[in-house]
């Protein structure tokens, strides 16, 4: 009950963040086709990640981009999410700030938006001493929209980097390969 409390008060959050996005596309309304290929679909899971004796010798989770649009993260306090830097050398821990959420932009929001907004890799660890919990809700495209960048983002003369894609053939792809960075959003690019 708790989860699904979770997931209907996120939705007022969600919203607000793909208006503010939006506007910087030049998408001056969200009407209902837009928000459904924005939020069609929504995923939450329970992640539980048992502490582990010899952390260096597991992974939590592989490095890799999410596939949503949007990825609203609740996390306990133990911590153990590190996003990749930009400059791709190096590792950030993101450090969980009580009643606070991490914000992810996915795969789907940086096909659509041609790449101005990138989807950021991130892995999770193994703790030696404490169990973990983390909450994530995955804003997704529907299984059956088809994605790529959108016609107001083109609009200028702009060129596609990304071709029109079925959603859950990306989302299949995603999960028929290891975690392997962002190498995923190949499966996208013209």
């Amino acid at each position: 009950d708790e989860a699904l409390e979770f997931v209907k008060k996120s939705e007022l959050v969600i919203r607000r963040l793909l208006e503010v996005l939006m506007k910087r596309l030049n998408v001056k309304e969200i009407d209902k086709t837009k928000e459904l290929l924005l939020m069609g679909s929504k995923r939450i899971n329970l992640n539980y990640y048992p502490k582990c004796p010899n952390p260096n010798l597991t992974v939590g989770v592989g490095r890799h981009s999410d596939v949503s649009a949007l990825t609203l993260l609740l996390q306990d306090d133990i911590g153990g999410l590190y996003v990749r830097k930009m400059d791709g050398n190096s590792w950030i821990h993101v450090p969980p700030i009580s009643e606070s959420l991490v914000i992810n932009v996915g795969d789907a929001l940086q096909i659509m938006s041609n790449g101005r907004y990138k989807s950021i890799e991130h892995r999770v660890t193994a703790n030696g001493s404490k169990n973990r919990v983390s909450v994530p809700i995955f804003v997704n495209p529907r299984p059956f929209d088809v994605i790529g960048p959108l016609l107001e983002v083109l609009e200028n003369g702009e060129k596609p980097m990304y071709k029109q894609v079925l959603y859950s053939d990306y989302v299949k792809h995603f999960f028929k390969k290891a975690h392997d960075g962002k190498d995923t959003l190949e499966f996208a690019k013209i």
